[in-house]
């Protein structure tokens, strides 16, 4: 039988237990609570690993927040508990639900459909963003696998460790297929990452620094010279391919 949690209940939530949400919530990068980092839906699945309670140096409210493992994705960030309304779940409760590569490869389609109808809608960039109609770049990837029963890892440079390298340089786009994820950042880092549409062209959102403010259709051609086609063409790292679901092993 499971229990209703609220805050008035909070100290249920020990380290250890899990649970299952109720509505979507916001998650944050520290346990201040200030942060963006990522947003959860309804019936979304968390582990607590943490309590942490700070006070405010202007009101004097104490502010308690837990940290917590998203299980769907493994990622980890901090929900405020005056924000939470969830239910109990048991401890093997949680099963990843994994689609075979054939799978994914017939729901890819879909996904490419869901973030041009994302993008028809008023958006702007939002980071952490995750449930629309404002998303950050992975945010964005995230969620539109997601709505189709395809869970990834959350950030850009996770997304790029989890997928399968595909073939890529700034001339020759031959081996990608539409669905296929393209990586933007340094040498030594992914910071961005779009969806591979065909023809040269990809999805993303991204800051208005360089152009535009949210969704949009980008090409890989140096046909393109605008401002934003040539800034993330200077940054192209390589590509890759989902072809599993994320199954709750050890992010890198």
């Amino acid at each position: 039988m499971t229990t209703i949690v609220t805050t008035d209940q909070k100290e249920l939530f020990v380290p250890g237990s899990y649970w299952k949400l109720k509505k979507s919530i916001n998650g944050y990068a520290a346990k201040n609570g200030r942060v963006l980092a990522t947003q959860a839906c309804a019936t979304r699945c968390f582990e607590i690993l943490k309590r942490s309670r700070k006070q405010s140096l202007v009101s004097q409210v104490y502010l308690e927040t837990v940290n917590v493992r998203l299980l769907e994705d493994g990622y980890q960030c901090w929900f405020k508990v005056q924000d939470l309304l969830v239910e109990g779940i048991d401890l093997d409760a949680f099963k990843p639900q994994l689609l075979s590569n054939k799978e994914i490869r017939l729901r890819l389609k879909e996904v490419l459909a869901s973030i041009e109808q994302a993008s028809n809608r008023p958006n702007r960039y939002l980071w952490g963003g995750t449930l629309g109609p404002n998303f950050d770049c992975s945010g964005l990837v995230q969620w539109a696998f997601a709505s189709h029963g395809i869970w990834l890892p959350r950030d850009a440079y996770q997304q790029e460790n989890f997928c399968k390298p595909v073939p890529i340089n700034h001339e020759n786009f031959k081996d990608l297929i539409p669905g296929d994820l393209i990586f933007f950042g340094t040498d030594s880092r992914c910071t961005h990452v779009a969806i591979y549409k065909g023809n040269g062209h990809y999805w993303h959102s991204s800051g208005n620094e360089n152009g535009r403010n949210g969704i949009g259709l980008d090409c890989l051609y140096h046909s393109d010279m605008s401002r934003l086609a040539c800034h993330y063409r200077s940054m192209l790292r390589g590509a890759g391919r989902v072809d599993c679901c994320y199954d709750g092993s050890t992010l890198s």
